[in-house]
């Protein structure tokens, strides 16, 4: 499951590519990575959840942004844009 949910939204992040903004595909590459490790933190658990994943992805996010590297305005792109990847791919 997790790996499913995971698959819509790298493929909401790359659908993304013919019309985003540079700054719209600067935060889909930053959250491919964030999401990318999450999923591999979690598969070898038993929880699956797309909550359990949302969760481990913005407090990765979080993490980075408390060490510094997002500006921000980068920030609020970052996490606005994760909310509404999480959204999407959960209504699908």
């Amino acid at each position: 499951m997790i790996a499913e949910f995971e698959s819509r939204i790298l493929a909401l992040i790359d659908n993304m590519v013919d019309h985003a903004s540079d700054d719209e595909l600067f935060a889909g590459g930053y959250l491919r990575g964030h999401l990318t490790l999450a999923v591999a933190e979690l598969e070898s658990g038993d929880d699956h959840a797309p909550e359990t994943l949302y969760g481990k992805v913005t407090t990765s996010v979080q993490t980075a942004i408390q060490a510094g590297e997002l500006s921000p305005r980068d920030q609020a792109l970052v996490l606005g844009m994760w909310e509404n990847l999480y959204q999407q791919a959960k209504a699908h």
